[in-house]
């Protein structure tokens, strides 16, 4: 069976009028190595830590800010949430396609919630907690080509010609904000395309991604923002004492314009400072040790 919705009673939740808190214990166990009588061991000790999560029951008017809107993943997840928006059909080789979020974790998946006379209950994945519609993004970000989110998405070579064609009207006025450029991080047949960048010291750029993420917000009157990074991988950044170990030596090699110092680190400064989530959609280092102390303390 299939249900909408459904509410959950338990002494680990609670429903408030604008929140919903939850308690979750997390059950593992840690390992001791210990020296007794001149024989050395190994301790298997259960661990219980307990987590308290609180969510919003108001749906905020959302703006995704992606690095590397430009990209082939930038521009083909924008081009795929507008289909959706518009309900845009088009021609494959062998049939007629509507648009649609399957392979979507929340938006096309069920989840098991329990039984009913002996038979399972399914429900949406989005009906476990109030969630944002896709189709109410709003989009916007940083790339170091000023190609507009059209012609990048003609470039990807990803979706076909006839949806394409459709979304051209949508995309053209979509124009990337100027990015963080660093040479010496990704791969080197990205500077053919880099003339979109931002200038200036490390420190002046963080700033500025401050001052975009603040513009973005203002303009679009969106109640929150979430900042993604869909750009190229970059190499791993050195993590070393003094250099950016700790809070204090981050935001220091920060202000001595520390080579050192990833874009994708400048960047996620920028959303901690601005208490705006970060997510890194690559397999690099972005989150260095003091990064996360700056994260636990602001």
């Amino acid at each position: 069976m299939f249900i909408e919705s459904f509410r959950v009673e338990s002494p680990h939740v609670r429903y408030g009028p604008t929140e919903i808190e939850s308690e979750y214990r997390y059950d593992t166990t840690e390992l001791v190595h210990e020296a007794k009588d001149g024989a050395s061991r190994w301790v298997v000790r259960p661990k219980s830590v307990k987590y308290n999560f609180r969510t919003s029951t108001a749906v905020p008017k959302l703006g995704v800010m992606l690095v590397g809107w430009g990209g082939n993943n930038g521009s083909t997840l924008t081009a795929g949430v507008i289909a959706n928006r518009e309900g845009i059909s088009w021609a494959t080789k062998d049939k007629v396609q509507q648009a649609n979020y399957y392979g979507s974790l929340t938006q096309a998946s069920t989840i098991r919630v329990g039984s009913y006379n002996g038979e399972e209950i399914y429900a949406p994945f989005k009906s476990l907690l109030p969630m944002v519609n896709p189709d109410d993004l709003v989009f916007g970000g940083w790339d170091i080509s000023s190609m507009n989110l059209a012609d990048a998405m003609t470039r990807a070579k990803v979706l076909d010609i006839d949806l394409q064609k459709q979304l051209r009207p949508y995309m053209e006025s979509m124009v990337p904000l100027p990015g963080v450029y660093d040479p010496d991080f990704i791969a080197a047949n990205q500077g053919s395309r880099a003339n979109n960048v931002i200038k200036g010291t490390k420190k002046e750029q963080v700033e500025q991604i401050i001052k975009d993420i603040r513009e973005f917000k203002e303009k679009n009157k969106v109640d929150k923002v979430v900042v993604l990074w869909t750009a190229n991988t970059e190499r791993y950044s050195n993590v070393c004492a003094g250099l950016n170990d700790t809070m204090e030596n981050l935001l220091a090699s920060v202000d001595k314009n520390e080579a050192e110092i990833s874009p994708s680190t400048l960047y996620a400064i920028a959303c901690v400072t601005e208490g705006v989530p970060f997510i890194n959609g690559s397999p690099q280092n972005t989150f260095v040790p003091g990064l996360i102390f700056l994260l636990v303390l602001e």
